[in-house]
């Protein structure tokens, strides 16, 4: 048994070297047995120049070692008084992951050794101990470790490339986002340049439009899209003669084609934008009716879209209760009572009632609101 102010101490110094290079640094063995005889024959197998080994006579021991300088491997009894191999095996793995942990043991006792390799350890030596089988058992151990601790460099590294990847992802998607909500922004500026009678329309039906489709439950994509193909209804007016577009007094039936075109005008503009495509529909279908008297294509009920029949609410509300060249802006109740009046013709009756029960501030907050929503960059 090991005395008890035993302390870690090199042993053997005319060992064998085994089969790794000479040119190599040593490598540090911590060998561990309660029997003096088992760990100076250890010592003797792992000598210098190849080995460095460092003895201890009980597990309180090696733990104290490995505390005080480090090691590439410790070779264990399994069988020793107080900290059993098995114990410093567990403690060893939970410190250290990645050093080379062999066990010696007993012919009667290698069920113990393969239940050691169960939990962790690289290898098992039967004694009597042969110095051939050891050093190529701990080369293999050490090998193994070395590619262990190469395949967890590696993963970390792979995860600090991911998360940077990711952040420069993020960073790039933000900065698209921003150019398409800038791009959004002048399209919508030129709309009102163009018809600026009706500046600030295109923001507010966007708005308008948005809370609908939250109290509706469309989804984050839905509602995106239909930002979008809110905030851009009317881009087909910049197609639209001057002479017809700012006509004061009402239009001919001739002029109220060219107008009309405005759709189909639109909706091919938009359509070739490819992270507007989706809001194409509304562009186009913005000016049906429920009862199929809308245009271009007279669509009724489902056939029209739900965020097309939720932005027609929308729009209609919001040229109700906004001046126009042709007259004064109604008042938010009348604007209530006419969506009320036309649901089931010009609106469908399930928006309509969503509408309605929206509060009047949530109204009332978009109106005063100049700027358009987030969604139409996808944020």
């Amino acid at each position: 048994m090991a005395r008890p102010d035993q302390r870690c101490s090199p042993e053997g110094q005319n060992g064998l070297s085994g089969t790794l290079p000479k040119q190599a640094p040593p490598i540090r063995v911590l060998a561990v047995d309660d029997e003096p005889a088992a760990r100076k024959l250890v010592s003797l197998f792992l000598g210098p120049p190849a080995f460095h080994c460092v003895t201890a006579g009980t597990g309180e021991e090696a733990l104290a070692c490995l505390l005080r300088e480090p090691f590439d491997a410790i070779i264990s009894d399994l069988q020793m008084p107080g900290m059993s191999g098995m114990d410093l095996l567990a403690e060893t793995r939970r410190r250290l992951l990645h050093v080379a942990f062999l066990v010696t043991t007993g012919v009667d006792d290698i069920d113990v050794g393969v239940e050691a390799m169960r939990s962790g350890a690289d290898d098992y030596l039967v004694k009597p101990l042969s110095e051939k089988v050891m050093v190529a058992s701990l080369e293999r151990a050490l090998q193994k470790q070395k590619l262990e601790r190469e395949l967890a460099d590696y993963r970390q590294h792979l995860e600090e490339m991911v998360a940077e990847r990711t952040h420069q992802l993020t960073r790039a998607l933000a900065q698209l986002g921003g150019s398409y909500e800038e791009t959004l922004q002048a399209l919508g500026a030129a709309i009102d340049l163009r018809d600026n009678e009706t500046a600030g329309h295109s923001q507010r039906v966007c708005q308008y439009s948005v809370e609908i489709a939250r109290a509706m439950s469309l989804t984050q994509k839905e509602t995106e899209s239909l930002a979008r193909g809110a905030y851009l209804h009317d881009i087909g007016k910049l197609g639209v003669p001057d002479a017809v577009l700012l006509k004061p007094g009402p239009l001919t039936a001739g002029e109220r084609a060219i107008m009309q075109r405005h759709v189909q005008v639109g909706f091919n503009l938009v359509k070739g934008i490819s992270f507007l495509s989706d809001a194409a529909e509304i562009v186009l279908t913005h000016h049906e009716r429920y009862d199929g008297s809308g245009y271009p294509q007279g669509l009724r009920k489902q056939e029209i879209l739900l965020p097309a029949r939720i932005f027609a609410v929308a729009d209609s509300f919001d040229a109700i209760t906004s001046d126009r060249p042709y007259r004064r802006a109604s008042s938010f109740e009348e604007g209530w009572d006419t969506i009320r009046r036309e649901a089931g013709r010009l609106f469908d009756p399930q928006v309509v009632n969503v509408f309605l029960s929206t509060p009047t501030h949530a109204w009332q907050k978009i109106a005063r609101r100049s700027t358009p929503s987030s969604l139409l960059a996808g944020n």
